[in-house]
């Protein structure tokens, strides 16, 4: 699948597109196209390209580059660059940049002008090893117009072949299997990067009895109700805890970064007993938190080596799942969770029992954070976390939509984020993706104006007017919904989930929390 918008610096990339099994599809905006290949990459595991004009064209899609690589997202950008005699010269041709590949070297793993056309398979090549066998996230390749248009009938396309994941070393693998053995309260930690590990996560769980913490990107690795899920989050001081108190905790593919694992300004983890990381990025090992065990490798390479030494261990079952228990009532009891948001989440889920949900950076899903629990891995992701983009949601939806064909995918983003893209529903609309948005109405940007009153700053710019949002739904040829309860929502879901349109349900705050929200800054209360 390729996202973009056609240019006249890029009209001979589109030769021989439509004759394709290529499916392109036409974002408003730049933006929207990288945002569309993020939802696609995180929902199915596959890269989609983007074609970007240079010049405006790629610098619209910086931010959403910005948010795949925080989040580790494979994505390959294609865009068009000044000629090869124009390079450099800051003659002012149009679209022209000063230097646009140091400008994309700052938000993709590698950014790449190709030369020569007969260079492609083996820069295609180097991508691809990155999206299998590294830390994933955007890689850009311009082309410049002369390239573009130069005859490739000569340049018979050589494939080289996909680099396979590296595993961690046997020697830390045997280190890390004696550590576990002897560890009476073992825990894991799963982040996106043991996405495609998740039955190595779960049979490692099952084999030591561990509890397991997932970050956002994790969720579902251990599916919903199992007696190991540990469920919440890291920022919750319960979770820390559990943490703590643990003689042994092993991580796999994850950062340590803040907005996983300090959501609530608490500061640093508390000292752990003993920690042993496995992550694909070396340099990674060395960020955040010291490990007592660094092993640098794939997820599940590394985790199936681990299986294999602890493989004539006795099973230790479910023998910690009293520790989960115990957590899963504090962390109910926890102030920063809402039962009302919690019931929202259920009514989704029971609702549309295989639903993607995918999330902006709105009120619910900072309570999603440590609330909403998957039944599978790639079920849940949103842009609170990484970059903390806001207008993700609409595109990146229609992205996982165009991924999941048979599945129901629900956007949840605020009124405010959703001005940033709501234009991208015309895309669906014209592609046939039926999205279902969930626009969470509280007038402005809530969120902020409650950080403005915590650091005793009067509120500016953040009560901004809102659109008739049903109006401008149905004027984009979308069905909509202003349900007033639970009930209403559940009618509402099931109604488009069999549709061949997209959907906006509005959500007005008031009619669905009443219990205070907030509590997000220090010093503010719960």
């Amino acid at each position: 699948t390729v996202f973009g918008i056609p240019g006249n610096h890029t009209v001979q990339l589109y030769r021989g597109l439509a004759a394709s099994t290529l499916r392109h599809i036409s974002p408003r905006h730049e933006q929207g196209a990288a945002f569309m290949a993020d939802g696609y990459a995180r929902s199915s595991g596959r890269p989609a390209a983007c074609f970007l004009i240079s010049g405006p064209g790629v610098g619209n899609a910086v931010t959403a580059m910005m948010q795949a690589l925080a989040d580790s997202v494979p994505m390959l950008v294609i865009s068009s660059v000044a000629a090869r005699h124009q390079l450099g010269m800051g003659e002012g041709h149009l679209h022209d940049v000063p230097d646009q590949r140091a400008l994309m070297a700052q938000c993709t793993r590698f950014s790449h002008t190709l030369m020569r056309c007969e260079e492609l398979p083996r820069v295609l090549a180097r991508a691809f090893s990155v999206f299998d066998s590294a830390r994933p996230g955007p890689v850009h390749i311009e082309i410049p117009l002369d390239v573009i248009a130069a005859p490739a009938h000569e340049s018979a396309p050589s494939l080289w072949p996909r680099v396979p994941a590296p595993a961690a070393s046997p020697e830390a693998i045997a280190q890390l299997a004696e550590r576990l053995q002897a560890a009476e309260r073992p825990c894991l930690l799963a982040g996106g990067g043991a996405i495609e590990a998740s039955s190595q996560v779960l049979q490692l769980a099952e084999q030591l009895g561990a509890p397991v913490v997932t970050t956002v990107n994790g969720k579902g690795i251990v599916p919903r109700g199992h007696p190991l899920a540990a469920g919440g989050s890291p920022s919750l001081p319960s979770v820390r805890g559990l943490l703590a108190e643990s003689d042994c905790v092993l991580a796999v593919g994850t950062e340590f970064g803040e907005t996983d694992y300090d959501m609530l300004f608490h500061g640093d983890l508390p000292q752990l007993a003993w920690l042993a990381r496995i992550d694909i990025d070396a340099a990674q090992l060395c960020r955040n938190v010291r490990a007592d065990l660094p092993l640098c490798g794939d997820a599940r390479a590394s985790l199936q080596l681990l299986l294999t030494a602890l493989s004539e261990s006795a099973s230790a079952q479910l023998r910690h799942s009293d520790r989960v228990e115990a957590l899963r009532g504090q962390v109910e009891q926890d102030p920063h969770f809402h039962p009302e948001m919690q019931r929202l989440f259920e009514t989704l889920q029971e609702t549309l029992p295989a639903l993607t949900l995918v999330g902006d950076s709105t009120l619910p899903t900072y309570y999603a954070v440590w609330q909403y629990v998957c039944s599978a891995p790639r079920r849940y992701f949103h842009s609170a976390t990484g970059g903390g983009t806001l207008g993700y949601a609409i595109p990146a939806a229609i992205g996982a939509k165009r991924a999941l064909a048979d599945q129901p995918v629900v956007a949840l983003i605020g009124d405010g984020a959703a001005q940033f893209t709501f234009m991208e529903l015309a895309s669906a609309v014209q592609e046939s993706l039926p999205i279902i948005v969930l626009l969470w109405n509280n007038n402005g940007y809530s969120e902020i104006r409650d950080g403005m009153v915590a650091s005793d700053v009067a509120p500016i710019g953040v009560d901004i007017d809102a659109p008739d949002f049903l109006a401008a739904a149905s004027s984009l040829g979308c069905l909509s919904a202003c349900p007033k309860d639970l009930d209403a929502l559940r009618e509402a879901l099931r109604e488009a989930a069999g549709q061949s349109l997209p959907t906006l349900i509005e959500l007005r705050q008031e009619n669905f929390i009443s219990l205070p929200a907030g509590g997000w800054y220090p010093g503010e209360d719960a």
